[in-house]
């Protein structure tokens, strides 16, 4: 599990510095609007970046950046919105980014996510048990994961997914279109997706752990210690699969603004997918675990997307 961890983190940090080299290399063009918006983006990523490590090291709470996942997208996104002169596109953009990272933060706080003073806040249970073990177990080994992938990577992957709403600032097509509308109702039906996912399985989790608190005996459908029902039927992370989904529908939104299906922003849609192939491997793992019938469920349902065949 170790190794697999290592290998994907090392993946991802070569993969976004490769697709960072690529486009500075092809020289893309920005308006002198759009660069000083970015100038601007890329201080707060920084400043961001280096509290989430101290933040982290102080208080051994690696959970810093899970705090700000939902918050500072719709930070960019309205700083976008500024320099943009609220062009309407940008503002449709900042305001679904905004529903998403209100309804987030909300599921994050009922897990025990957010406090008054950070450091209290629950961490996430990944980073307790990777930390556990070897190499990690080493301060230092685990001091430079923090610093590289924990914080500098997972920031800078935030900032790159929300940049497609800098290609609404001075855009070649300033007027809304079918692409606008169909990006916007698409990000709609995917935030209910991943609200109704999300809220099923904290439910389920509350009703388990009610009953285990309780010494009361397990039963159907608590009784394989993980869900299985509703959306978590047909795949395996409904709320994962809706979460990568909408940050596309943002893509679709620069893709309406340059007129170029493919357009140096896509780095950070694939870097998010390639995040999350990632994460719910390591998630699985630890499921697979805990509970023994875990591994039949992921035998015959989806990761993302329902299984056709069930072979």
């Amino acid at each position: 599990m170790v190794n697999k961890t290592i290998r994907t983190a090392l993946f991802l940090l070569i993969s976004f510095g490769l697709i960072v080299f690529y486009i500075f290399s092809k020289g893309f063009i920005l308006s002198e609007q759009q660069q000083s918006t970015l100038l601007l983006l890329l201080k707060i990523y920084l400043i961001t970046s280096v509290y989430c490590i101290v933040a982290a090291e102080l208080t051994s709470n690696y959970s810093q950046v899970d705090r700000l996942w939902s918050t500072i997208p719709i930070v960019y996104a309205w700083v976008m919105v500024y320099y943009g002169d609220f062009n309407a596109r940008a503002l449709i953009c900042a305001t679904l980014i905004g529903l998403w990272g209100i309804r987030l933060s909300i599921n994050f706080a009922l897990k025990g996510g957010f406090s008054w003073l950070p450091w209290k806040a629950d961490e996430d249970y990944r980073w307790m048990v990777l930390r556990q073990e070897p190499p990690f177990n080493n301060k230092i080994i685990w001091f430079l994961f923090n610093v590289l992938f924990i914080s500098l990577y997972q920031m800078g992957l935030i900032l790159y997914f929300t940049l497609p709403v800098l290609l609404t600032i001075n855009a070649e097509n300033e007027a809304l279109s079918l692409i606008d509308l169909l990006a916007g109702v698409l990000f709609v039906i995917f935030l209910l997706i991943e609200t109704i996912a999300d809220w099923q399985q904290y439910k389920f989790q509350k009703s388990k752990h009610q009953m285990i608190t309780a010494n009361q005996e397990l039963k159907e459908p608590y009784n394989d210690g993980f869900i299985k029902y509703g959306l978590w039927k047909y795949v395996r992370h409904p709320n994962y699969m809706a979460e990568q989904m909408m940050w596309f529908c943002i893509y679709l939104f620069g893709v309406a603004a340059s007129g170029q299906w493919v357009n140096w922003t896509l780095g950070g849609f694939i870097l998010l997918v390639l995040l999350f192939k990632g994460s719910s491997d390591f998630s699985e793992k630890i499921s697979s675990t805990k509970y023994p019938r875990y591994s039949d469920y992921i035998e015959i349902t989806g990761r993302f997307f329902p299984k056709l065949f069930k072979i």
